[in-house]
């Protein structure tokens, strides 16, 4: 007998339910079973069908809806939400309904008027994973809906689903909200209170000059806003959402509410006939502090080229302050109750701190606590390996090959989540360049500037990759563009220790000596500059003072010996055996030993 053909098609899937439905209607059965019937029959209905979608089943508290396309399920959740919101503004917090939402395009099983089968399963997942007021969304929904709906994606990464075979790509889209200006005080702290982490909005730059320059202002908004959106768990409010408050005279508190952001960044531009300056400034949308303030100042010139510039500076900027500010807060408010993202960033902000030498262990613990909650958590993966390699290339490292097969273990499987992450590829060019494969190092950098062309540590890292290719006289460009890139960047005396290594290998003695003194006035906990600039004063004939850094280094790096120094460094390049040779002799004219023991 045939098998009866079962019926398939295409669908995007729309599934709610009513968070702490049951806790409501334990204190007030009748009044919580007639505002959710009344909101059906108002809202819920209406919506769906003004959106081309129907109405699949009713779940008690929840319902499930189709529609044909995926931007009319986005743009229906969000019309939901934000109609919520606005309805929630009016009700004591007992009798709100906060509604969660996930949406999934996918391949469903049509039975009648049912649709079945992982396309539904995976939207009720995802809904169940969704802040109250808020939305979940696959990777394919996300991929179909970004660009086309007003609204904030953050992305969450892989996650494991109940009873779904494969993990899926989970991007979440904040709580709407109502429109400007029209949420009470009590609903709009309840919403931020649930805002998003790292949730930012970008308002419209002030233009403080010539109304011709509009466009350029307006151009740094819009590039910043695609810059920002880039950053590892970043949660930015749409441009057309942003613009909308152009003009309006509201403080940063209140429009944190209204959009459901933990932080609105505001600035202003003013032109000149030689000069552009432009001021930016990070704002806590909870208590209105400033956290960040930042000015250019700048002669006037390429006006795109100065766009990149400034946008790249305040994207960079803004990523370590948010981090910063997000630590703070989750000490506050849960120190004892932080998830695996909570983790994660606070491991990112005790490592983004200039290096010392406990640092990276000390943010290490906090990626491998992250990965206790979440094994799939790709930021705390490059934290691991990161955190490892730190220790690997500041020549600290307690066990180096042991070191370098966690890292490698950690960035392959970060790889194998998120393969066009670039801070990753970065991450792993490290691991290639300690096991002295400078050239696939290289290869991966490359990979992750290509990626984001903004990723300065990418650039900075490429300089001292083209050290041990023997290439040293490109190196000062390489970490040039990253210092441009990101001139206040904590790790700064890192990037000058490389033009200082490049140098000192290039014979450029006084050159090496000033690069490798910024270094150590600019973070004096890092032994290898300190050896390296004895090795520079002792190969100019400044013994005295070669013998006191050389003291210094050795304080912070006691087990550092010549031959350690030339086993680690990696490169098979002729040109760089001998430069690493005549290094290698200003060490023992400094005084460090040749040997200790066998590692």
């Amino acid at each position: 007998m045939e098998k009866e053909r079962v019926q398939r098609r295409l669908a995007a899937i729309l599934a709610a339910d009513v968070a702490g439905y049951s806790r409501l209607t334990g204190a007030d059965e009748e009044g919580t079973i007639a505002r959710l019937r009344a909101l059906r029959g108002e809202v819920i209905d209406p919506a769906i069908a003004a959106h081309q979608g129907r109405i699949v089943k009713v779940m008690g508290d929840g319902f499930l809806a189709e529609f044909a396309s995926v931007v009319d399920a986005l743009r229906c959740a969000v019309s939901l939400q934000r109609t919520f919101a606005e309805r929630n503004a009016t009700l004591a917090a007992s009798e709100r309904l906060n509604f969660r939402m996930g949406v999934n395009l996918g391949d469903v099983v049509v039975e009648g008027d049912d649709i079945l089968g992982d396309g539904v399963n995976i939207a009720a997942r995802l809904e169940a994973m969704a802040e109250p007021g808020a939305i979940c969304l696959s990777r394919a929904a996300y991929e179909q809906g970004r660009g086309k709906v007003e609204a904030g994606f953050a992305d969450l990464g892989e996650r494991t689903l109940k009873n779904i075979a494969e993990p899926v790509h989970v991007y979440a889209v904040a709580a709407p909200g109502p429109a400007p200006g029209r949420a009470s005080a009590p609903a709009a702290e309840n919403r931020l209170a649930g805002a998003p982490r790292q949730s930012l909005v970008i308002l419209p730059f002030a233009n403080l000059g010539d109304p011709a320059q509009d466009y350029f202002v307006d151009g740094i908004t819009d590039t910043l806003t695609t810059e920002v959106s880039r950053l590892p768990g970043s949660f930015v409010i749409a441009r057309n959402s942003a613009f909308a408050y152009r003009g309006k005279a509201l403080d940063a508190k209140q429009i944190g509410r209204e959009l459901g952001v933990r932080y609105v960044m505001e600035g202003s531009v003013q032109t000149g006939a030689s000069r552009i300056r432009i001021n930016a400034q990070l704002i806590d949308a909870a208590t209105g502090a400033h956290l960040w303030a930042e000015r250019f100042d700048k002669p006037r010139g390429d006006l795109f080229d100065m766009q990149d510039e400034i946008t790249t500076r305040l994207a960079r900027s803004l990523e370590l302050e948010i981090h910063e500010a997000e630590s703070r807060r989750l000490e506050r408010e849960r120190p004892d109750n932080m998830d695996s993202i909570d983790l994660t960033m606070r491991g990112m902000s005790i490592w983004n701190k200039p290096t010392t030498p406990n640092r990276a262990e000390e943010a290490r613990q906090q990626f491998e606590a992250a990965l206790r909650l979440d094994p799939r958590n790709v930021y705390a993966l490059i934290g691991l390996a990161g955190t490892h390699m730190t220790d690997v290339m500041s020549f600290v490292a307690k066990d180096r090959p042991e070191q370098i097969r966690i890292a490698e273990e950690a960035i392959v499987k970060a790889l194998s989540l998120a393969p066009d992450n670039p801070f990753a590829h970065h991450c792993y060019a490290e691991v290639l360049y300690a096991r002295h494969e400078p050239e696939a190092a290289l290869h991966e950098l490359e990979i992750a500037i290509s990626l984001n062309p903004n990723s300065v540590w990418a650039h900075a890292q490429a300089g001292l990759v083209k050290i041990v290719l023997g290439r040293a006289e490109e190196t000062e460009t390489d970490v040039g563009t990253a210092m441009r890139l990101s001139p206040r960047e904590p790790g700064i005396a890192v990037w000058h220790l490389f033009i200082g290594l490049a140098d000192l290998a290039l014979g450029r003695l006084d050159k090496a000596i000033a690069e490798l003194r910024k270094s150590t006035a600019l973070n004096p906990n890092m032994g290898i500059t300190h050896v390296m600039l004895a090795a520079a004063f002792a190969l100019a004939g400044r013994q005295a003072e070669a013998e006191m850094e050389c003291a210094a280094g050795r304080r912070l790096l006691p087990d550092l010996t010549i031959a350690r120094f030339k086993r680690e460094l990696p490169g098979a390049s002729p040109i760089f055996a001998a430069q690493r040779e005549r290094i290698g002799e200003g060490l023992r004219l400094a005084g460090v030993t040749e040997d200790l023991a066998p590692l």
